[in-house]
């Protein structure tokens, strides 16, 4: 670090075109300028002596981290919605805010909860690597058949932001909705709306299923192989949020037929996915995309920046997380 007045503040990966300049001139500004995470011994020579941090999910932020910052930390900003990668409690402990980018990407991630529902029970994944492939191939009235969801009940775990607007878009294709939060929002009005139900009930009524549930240590492998085996026959799982299904157990149940299709947007160890999943020709599988357009990303990067401005300049974090 140099010899700058300006307090310190590192990012440790790079951001979204137009966010970095806000803090540039009022900050001493450390850029990891890598789409890869810092590797650890990186990262906590880089975090010493810094007044705020902007993470991401890869980076874990634990007492490790906080000892190596030294005490002038006083703010994480977490570039996501997710916090599972920071123990907000030790940072609390120490005087350490924490942020998070909820609201910004709500839309991004519903709309790609719906594209992979549709690749899913439309088969566009297996379509697709059948014309890349170049294997002969001949339209016929059995041909790659799908399942419709027009009518279909659907289910959400997890009715937050996301699970609402998942649910929303639900009304164009006249599916029921029915969801399981630990608390159940507000009742609907006269024109009815999504119904809440217990977890076990949910399951055995969804025929498609989308979870969008954050990870914490009472979701971990919330849907293991029991409670999959609770899905109608035939069902679609979209994943959301790593870490809430068991991936091997997912590929399990795709193998044996039980479920149609699956499609998974993140991974418990990303980058890392089973060899199991990979081979189950019905998973539609992305590199983690749910909040990736460029203006969601600039929106996210943008608050982030936000938290920090306020908390240096002596204020409170827009957007806090606190200790559950």
């Amino acid at each position: 670090m140099s010899d700058s007045p300006l307090p310190p503040v590192l990012v440790t990966r790079r951001l979204a075109p137009g966010v970095i300049e806000r803090l540039t001139p009022s900050f001493e500004v450390t850029l990891h300028d890598d789409e890869r995470p810092m590797d650890r011994a990186e990262l906590l020579k880089a975090v010493h002596g810094r007044s705020a941090v902007i993470t991401t999910l890869d980076d874990v932020v634990d007492a490790e981290f906080l000892d190596a910052a030294g005490p002038g930390l006083r703010i994480v900003a977490n570039h996501a919605v997710g916090t599972h990668n920071i123990d907000v409690a030790a940072c609390a402990a120490r005087g350490v805010l924490v942020s998070n980018t909820p609201g910004v990407l709500t839309a991004a991630t519903a709309d790609m909860a719906w594209a992979l529902l549709l690749a899913a029970t439309r088969r566009l994944g297996e379509g697709e690597r059948l014309l890349r492939s170049g294997r002969p191939w001949a339209w016929a009235p059995t041909f790659m058949l799908g399942t419709e969801l027009a009518g279909t009940p659907l289910g959400v775990l997890g009715m937050g932001r996301i699970g609402q607007a998942v649910a929303r878009r639900a009304a164009a294709f006249d599916m029921p909705v029915s969801y399981h939060n630990r608390t159940p929002l507000p009742a609907a009005g006269p024109d009815g709306g999504p119904r809440w139900l217990p977890l076990e009930e949910l399951l055995a009524q969804s025929t498609v299923l989308v979870v969008t549930c954050p990870l914490t240590d009472g979701t971990r492998h919330l849907l293991d192989a029991d409670r999959l085996a609770l899905l109608p026959a035939g069902a679609v799982v979209v994943s959301m949020t790593a870490g809430v299904v068991d991936e091997l157990a997912l590929a399990a149940a795709l193998e044996s037929g039980a479920l149609f299709a699956a499609a998974v947007d993140n991974f418990e160890h990303e980058p890392a996915v089973p060899a199991e999943l990979l081979a189950q020709e019905r998973a539609v599988l992305v590199p983690h995309l749910g909040s990736s357009t460029v203006r969601t990303r600039q929106a996210m990067g943008g608050l982030a920046v936000d938290n920090v401005l306020a908390v240096l300049a002596g204020g409170e974090p827009v957007t806090p997380v606190t200790p559950r």
